[in-house]
């Protein structure tokens, strides 16, 4: 089985945004770049990728949280309240690197005050070989994909509970069924991974809930360099 490995370089992009000399927002972006002597063009493709997407997430969303941020300051000057500044964090985490196959996932953390910030995940697998973006699909054979996804996953909720480690909300079977979203997956060595969103089907200490389904799963296709 041929297996090719990607190099993985971090780029970072920071910021401190400022309102009437005071700090409001800052932000740090991490993101990926890679390299290979294989799949040289198509990597190239996925490296503008992500830099055009951080590009626009700086003059999108930060802009937008930067307007928020005023409008918030302000406020508290009127209410004689504290400002906390805003913050935003992206990290990423490359899962799968092997077999043709490019697996990560970005987490994206605001904090815009209150108790806590929010954190989002954002994911993206790449089929090297047909340069294209992988779909869930392509690694599960069942003829109905989101009853075997739910299926799977419900097993292994009900197997935590079973343990003592119930940490959903009472109607996980519904929320389940209702937040899963087909494009929420990543893949590891261990197998696909699903994840969901926080306050989908737990609580927000309990983070964002993830899934594993082995390879060795029937109805599981493992990645691989096979044409």
């Amino acid at each position: 089985m041929l297996s090719y490995e990607i190099q993985v370089e971090e780029v970072e992009v920071k910021g401190i945004l400022y309102y009437k000399d005071n700090v409001i927002l800052n932000y740090t972006i991490r993101y990926p770049q890679f390299t290979s002597n294989k799949f040289r063009l198509f990597i190239q493709e996925i490296n503008e990728y992500y830099r055009i997407r951080v590009l626009l997430f700086e003059n999108d969303q930060i802009q937008e949280l930067y307007n928020l941020a005023k409008e918030q300051y302000e406020d508290s000057l009127k209410n004689d309240f504290p400002f906390h500044p805003y913050e935003v964090v992206t990290e990423f985490s490359v899962t799968y690197n092997q077999n043709c196959f490019l697996s990560l996932y970005s987490d994206t953390y605001e904090y815009t005050g209150g108790a806590h910030g929010n954190t989002t995940r954002e994911s993206d697998t790449w089929d090297l070989r047909h340069r294209r973006k992988a779909k869930i699909s392509d690694f599960i054979s069942a003829k109905d994909l989101r009853e075997f996804l739910i299926r799977n996953i419900l097993k292994q909720i009900e197997e935590e509970i079973r343990s003592g480690n119930n940490v959903y909300f009472e109607d996980y079977k519904n929320l389940v069924e209702e937040n899963l979203n087909i494009d929420n997956f990543y893949l590891s060595n261990e197998g696909l991974v699903i994840y969901f969103g926080l306050y989908e089907i737990a609580p927000y200490v309990s983070g964002i809930r993830t899934f594993t389904i082995p390879y060795t799963t029937e109805g599981v296709i493992p990645p691989c360099c096979a044409e």
